[in-house]
Protein backbone atom coordinates (compact mmCIF):
# COMPACT_ATOMS: atom_id res chain seq x y z
CA UNK A 1 0.00 0.00 0.00
CA UNK A 2 2.80 2.65 1.07
CA UNK A 3 4.57 1.63 -2.49
CA UNK A 4 1.59 2.64 -4.16
CA UNK A 5 1.03 5.96 -2.40
CA UNK A 6 4.73 6.49 -2.77
CA UNK A 7 4.31 6.27 -6.32
CA UNK A 8 0.92 8.54 -6.99
CA UNK A 9 2.78 11.06 -4.92
CA UNK A 10 5.79 11.18 -7.27
CA UNK A 11 4.24 11.14 -10.10
CA UNK A 12 1.69 14.07 -8.43
CA UNK A 13 4.84 15.85 -7.71
CA UNK A 14 6.41 15.60 -10.99
CA UNK A 15 3.42 16.64 -13.01
CA UNK A 16 2.95 19.60 -10.77
CA UNK A 17 7.07 20.64 -11.27
CA UNK A 18 6.42 19.86 -15.05
CA UNK A 19 3.54 22.23 -15.33
CA UNK A 20 4.16 26.04 -16.89
CA UNK A 21 4.99 28.62 -13.78
CA UNK A 22 1.54 30.52 -13.83
CA UNK A 23 -0.64 27.44 -13.82
CA UNK A 24 1.48 26.18 -11.05
CA UNK A 25 0.57 29.19 -9.28
CA UNK A 26 -3.31 28.77 -9.42
CA UNK A 27 -3.23 25.17 -8.86
CA UNK A 28 -1.22 26.32 -4.92
CA UNK A 29 -3.44 29.19 -4.29
CA UNK A 30 -6.91 27.06 -5.44
CA UNK A 31 -5.63 24.48 -2.97
CA UNK A 32 -3.83 26.60 -0.11
CA UNK A 33 -6.28 29.23 -0.27
CA UNK A 34 -9.34 27.56 0.77
CA UNK A 35 -7.28 25.16 3.51
CA UNK A 36 -5.90 28.53 4.63
CA UNK A 37 -9.25 30.33 4.95
CA UNK A 38 -10.63 26.82 6.91
CA UNK A 39 -7.65 26.85 9.52
CA UNK A 40 -8.07 30.62 9.99
CA UNK A 41 -12.07 30.12 10.57
CA UNK A 42 -11.22 27.15 13.11
CA UNK A 43 -8.50 28.93 15.43
CA UNK A 44 -10.87 32.08 15.21
CA UNK A 45 -13.66 29.92 16.47
CA UNK A 46 -11.36 27.82 19.10
CA UNK A 47 -9.97 31.17 20.43
CA UNK A 48 -13.47 32.71 20.89
CA UNK A 49 -14.63 29.87 22.85
CA UNK A 50 -11.63 29.37 24.98
CA UNK A 51 -12.22 33.20 25.81
CA UNK A 52 -15.69 32.67 26.53
CA UNK A 53 -15.25 29.54 28.95
CA UNK A 54 -12.43 31.46 30.63
CA UNK A 55 -14.65 34.96 30.80
CA UNK A 56 -13.42 38.41 31.54
CA UNK A 57 -13.01 40.03 34.65
CA UNK A 58 -15.17 43.45 35.73
CA UNK A 59 -13.98 46.63 34.77
CA UNK A 60 -12.97 47.74 37.97
CA UNK A 61 -12.85 51.07 36.85
CA UNK A 62 -16.08 51.89 35.41
CA UNK A 63 -18.66 52.22 37.18
CA UNK A 64 -21.90 49.41 37.69
CA UNK A 65 -24.27 49.19 35.15
CA UNK A 66 -27.74 49.16 35.64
Amino acid sequence: MFNGLANWWDNAELWLAQLWFPLQFILVVAVLGPLCLGAAWLIDRIVDRIGAWFGSAPDRDSPPRS
